[in-house]
């Protein structure tokens, strides 16, 4: 994927992506963050724990200087679905595009749950099936089936995950979906000059056909049944003594009526 991402259409794509993570981690607070996948991009340049790392499957070289999508130093080589993390001890957790190229995005999204903390955050960056990126990967995947063609448009990965999918998987776990997100919704186009001529439809696409874009990103909260999150403790004010009111009585007056 990481040669795809230096393509024209790669290169929209990060872009797009750096912009919402900056500012869907920006406001997430704790002491530990965790990317998972793609370090091509930083998604937690905008987030101010202390401790940050980025994790992926595999050793990958660095790119040439030159590249328009440098890599991050990996701090952790490890298998998603075997995070070497102990129970509750992450704050947040950021998978840019990592369930698509997890052998496992079942057992992977229950390790990020395992690991994060009560009311922690997950944000996930996937493609969309449902898009004209989607629907052009599916002829091309038919394609080599059939021997007619042996090219892809977006990198080979597991599968992508529909949106509403996505949303069903976190709610299973005890997720809370927070917000979400649709966007680049430009043609699958190779050329950055094309890529260009049809920019307006990123202004449209947000407005007019919102769930037809190529990408999406959902940032969702994990909730644990019988934890509420209080303030501090604050110690009870006295109230001031006062000197007790005498309370008065009213009798009422019995009169005789003569009569005669």
């Amino acid at each position: 994927m990481g040669s795809w991402l230096e393509s024209p259409p790669g290169r929209y794509l990060l872009a797009w992506e750096q912009e919402r993570l900056d500012h869907a981690v920006a406001d997430a607070f704790g002491f530990y963050a965790l990317q998972l996948g793609l370090p091509e991009i930083d998604a937690l340049r905008a987030n101010r724990m202390p401790c940050r790392w980025t994790a992926d499957t595999r050793a990958a070289p660095p790119l040439a200087a030159s590249s328009a999508a440098p890599r991050r130093a990996l701090a952790l080589q490890c298998d998603f679905d075997a995070l070497p993390y102990p129970n509750a001890s992450i704050d947040l957790v950021v998978l840019p595009h990592a369930l698509e190229l997890a052998r496992d995005p079942h057992q992977t999204l229950r390790e990020v749950e395992r690991v994060l903390v009560a009311e922690g955050r997950v944000v996930i960056v996937g493609f969309n099936p449902a898009s004209l990126w989607g629907l052009r990967q599916q002829a091309g995947q038919l394609k080599r089936r059939l021997g007619l063609g042996q090219s892809l448009f977006l990198p080979e990965t597991g599968g992508f995950i529909n949106y509403w999918r996505m949303r069903d998987w976190l709610r299973l776990l005890g997720f809370e979906v927070e917000s979400g997100r649709f966007g680049c919704w430009r043609p699958p186009l190779r050329s950055q000059g094309w890529l260009d001529r049809w920019a307006w439809m990123d202004r449209l696409g947000d407005h007019g056909w919102p769930v037809l874009g190529a990408v999406y990103m959902l940032v969702a909260v994990k909730r644990v049944r019988g934890m509420r999150l209080v303030g501090l403790a604050r110690p009870a004010r006295r109230k001031a003594q006062t000197a007790p009111a005498p309370l008065t009585q009213r009798r009422a007056e019995n009169k005789e009526v003569e009569i005669g």
